[in-house]
């Protein structure tokens, strides 16, 4: 991802010039706290059933801080019980997690002109939130290398905080359901995705992307849908730019 190449000449206008500033650090993180607030919203709901689950705040705490996966999270919080069920939930967040495979890979002609340390840096802080913020603004024609680590950075700040809050507050709270944030993370990735919507261009790599999801999750167990959604839909754009 981060060997040094030399851009094509279609590439050299976008990424020639990107640089890893504090600037683009600054602009990363305050722009990326209303998403992070949203995002808090889910990690209050994670320590409360962090809690239920019999994990102290220290546990939860440090599992959000260095999974940083909202819905692996879930998932393995869900499957917990003991003994712990360590090749189910290895299994299923491994399932979970893959389609950062193809979210790092579409920040490969910007990340290419970072240093590895710089690169890899800011992709362990990859969220789907801010990595949907990130290439908006790469594709705008912002050269802020440094904007994935900033967003990065406030969504892992406020998912502790709520993580924190949740595990404290989880008897208190009851079913986060009650209160609607169960749908807060829906929320956010359908304003997300009307910002990253390019047109009648976008609409068959979506449908295609839609489609594949929902009779993935209809007729496959666990969550392929996830990955097969995003192949589909990432396949069908490629074939659509090269035809």
């Amino acid at each position: 991802m981060c060997t040094k190449t030399t851009p094509s000449n279609s590439e050299a206008t976008d990424d020639q010039s990107v640089q890893f500033s504090v600037e683009g650090l600054r602009d990363g993180f305050v722009e990326c706290v209303p998403i992070a607030l949203g995002v808090a919203g889910y990690g209050i709901v994670f320590g409360v059933l962090a809690s239920q689950a019999g994990l102290s705040v220290a546990e939860a705490a440090f599992m959000s801080a260095t999974v940083l996966a909202g819905a692996a999270q879930l998932i393995a919080i869900k499957l917990w019980e003991t003994p712990i069920p360590v090749v189910a939930v290895i299994g299923t967040t491994f399932i979970v997690n893959l389609r950062y495979v193809l979210m790092g890979a579409a920040l490969r002609p910007w990340f290419s002109q970072l240093s590895p340390l710089k690169a890899y840096g800011s992709v362990f802080f990859t969220a789907d939130e801010n990595w949907a913020l990130t290439i908006g603004k790469l594709k705008s024609g912002s050269h802020q290398g440094a904007y994935l680590l900033g967003s990065g950075l406030a969504i892992w700040s406020f998912w502790i905080i709520a993580t924190v809050i949740g595990t404290v507050a989880g008897g208190m709270i009851g079913n986060p359901a009650q209160y609607g944030l169960n749908f807060v993370l829906t929320a956010v990735f359908i304003s997300i995705a009307v910002g990253l919507w390019e047109g009648k261009s976008s609409f068959l790599p979506w449908i295609t992307a839609f489609s594949i999801a929902v009779l993935s999750a209809q007729y496959l167990p666990g969550r392929w849908y996830i990955l097969l959604g995003g192949l589909g839909g990432s396949l069908v754009e490629v074939i659509r730019f090269d035809g």
